[in-house]
């Protein structure tokens, strides 16, 4: 006696996922709709702030705030700014927290990444433990601010670069990276006589550029960003961050002081001056970022699925 399978049981079988079906034009219409929603809502905020900082007093009375169709262009808000002396020296120190702090974040990431990435290294599983203890619970802020202050780093830049010097997420990402490279190639390397730094320097920084320049950008982002540091160790004006500037005009809606009183510029309106430092703020990041975007998804995605 024989049995047959029924026609409906083999086609349930048969039947793909849903996303293994070949897209329809309904599909990608909707996908595209979907996108281009997507890239409206990120760049039409971004397009409010450039027009409004190029905008007239005129201009601003009439559309009562901020601006979307650009009635010509005034460059008085950028011209009073950079006539004062608070932003300019705002961007001039973030500029140098940015720098530096990346440049040591950096350096340490990659220092410590190795060591815990190599399984000869004494105890590396305690410490990859020790590092994971502040990522899982922050540490309290009044012990940070009494050892930043005992240190007697309060009102330096140096308060804004050392307490992030080194950020475990982009650690285990480093040293997951470090994780793939095969081990036989380090193990060639020592035996022709290379020691770790030479082995570190030659080896395996050159074949981590993708994530190398990701967990840069990372750094260098976060230190351009740097606001709660600066609030809670810098009380010089003068030593202000950008971040922190942008905060007191945006709260307090005052203009940048001038230096050496009148300086031929009419004042322009004060929404003016905020969306002119929004620009400057945002303007730096968004013209380093296209140089590395072909890093990015790579250096991430190949970091985290090897750590």
């Amino acid at each position: 006696m024989t049995t047959t399978v029924a026609p409906r049981a083999r086609a349930g079988r048969d039947r793909r996922p849903v996303w293994e079906e070949p897209p329809t034009r309904i599909g990608q219409g909707l996908k595209a709709v979907f996108l281009a929603l997507l890239v409206l809502s990120v760049l039409f905020p971004l397009w409010v702030i450039l027009v409004t900082s190029l905008s007239s007093r005129e201009t601003l009375a009439e559309a009562g705030g901020l601006v979307v169709v650009p009635r010509g262009i005034d460059t008085a808000a950028y011209e009073t700014i950079f006539a004062g002396g608070a932003v300019t020296r705002a961007l001039w120190i973030s500029t140098l927290v940015t720098v530096i702090g990346s440049a040591l974040a950096l350096t340490v990431t990659v220092l410590a990444a190795y060591g815990l990435s190599q399984p000869r290294s004494v105890g590396y599983r305690w410490l990859l433990i020790y590092f994971l203890i502040p990522f899982l619970v922050y540490p309290p802020l009044v012990p940070k601010y009494l050892v930043v202050t005992g240190l007697g780093l309060k009102d330096t830049i140096w308060a804004l670069i050392l307490p992030p010097a080194i950020s475990v997420f982009n650690l285990v990402v480093v040293r997951g990276f470090f994780q793939g490279i095969p081990q036989e190639l380090l193990d060639s390397a020592r035996v022709d006589g290379a020691s770790h730094f030479r082995t570190l320097l030659r080896i395996v920084l050159p074949l981590s550029r993708a994530v190398i320049a990701v967990v840069g950008l990372f750094y260098a982002v976060s230190y351009w960003n740097v606001w709660f540091d600066a609030l809670l160790f810098i009380d010089r004006n003068d030593m202000y961050p950008i971040q922190r500037v942008l905060q007191s005009y945006l709260l307090a809606g005052q203009a940048p002081h001038t230096s050496g009183g009148t300086t031929g510029v009419s004042m322009p309106p004060t929404e003016a001056i905020k969306m002119a430092v929004v620009v400057l703020t945002v303007a730096p990041i968004v013209a380093v970022y296209p140089f590395i975007q072909r890093h990015f998804i790579k250096g991430v995605l190949i970091g985290a699925v090897k750590g």
